[in-house]
């Protein structure tokens, strides 16, 4: 198994100090990018996974997508939500592979159908959490790119329109009556 990067630790004593984004991958600090698994507690998640089995794995993004749909209050597994909802949405089409150190580096069993409705209905609810993990973000800049990646996840794992037919016609058939 593949261990992960260290990010060294890094104290800033000024309460507003802030680092810019470029410079703030690979630092230990909660957060250091808007990727879903660019915070500490995507990563533990991603640890986590890599510590079970394969048929344990979906078990865990499913227990924690529910428990996001279903939270009143404060979303506590959010960033494990989204985390979640990138690994579906990779096997999505138009999905994009889970491809940094900080991912599970074990590989994900393909997920049931049903995973990928949890997983933008728990993206909408953290979309929609005034308090949630949108709230943490000091530069709008930072926020506008956390909310593309959901905006992204969520146009993937939406499903796909149903195929409805503009109107039902049949084919013309030339009937003639004899005698009229």
């Amino acid at each position: 198994m593949q261990t992960r990067p260290a990010r060294p630790v890094v104290v800033l004593s000024v309460p507003d100090a802030r680092i810019p984004p470029k410079q703030c991958r690979g630092i230990s600090m909660g957060t250091w990018d808007t990727g879903p698994f660019d915070n500490d507690t995507a990563a533990d998640f991603a640890n986590a996974l890599d510590a079970v089995g394969p048929g344990a794995r979906e078990a865990l993004i499913r227990g924690v997508l529910i428990r996001t749909i279903d939270a009143t209050g404060y979303l506590t597994e959010a960033d494990e939500a989204v985390a979640a909802a990138a690994l579906i949405a990779a096997q999505c089409p138009g999905g994009e592979p889970v491809d940094t150190p900080y991912g599970p580096q074990a590989s994900m069993p393909v997920f049931p159908s049903d995973l990928r409705v949890l997983a933008d209905e728990a993206l909408a609810r953290i979309a929609d959490d005034e308090a949630g993990p949108a709230a943490n973000w000091v530069d709008p800049t930072h926020w506008k790119q956390w909310q593309a990646v959901l905006t992204r996840l969520r146009a993937v794992l939406a499903p796909p329109p149903p195929s409805i037919a503009l109107f039902d016609a049949q084919p013309y058939r030339n009937v003639t009556r004899h005698g009229s």
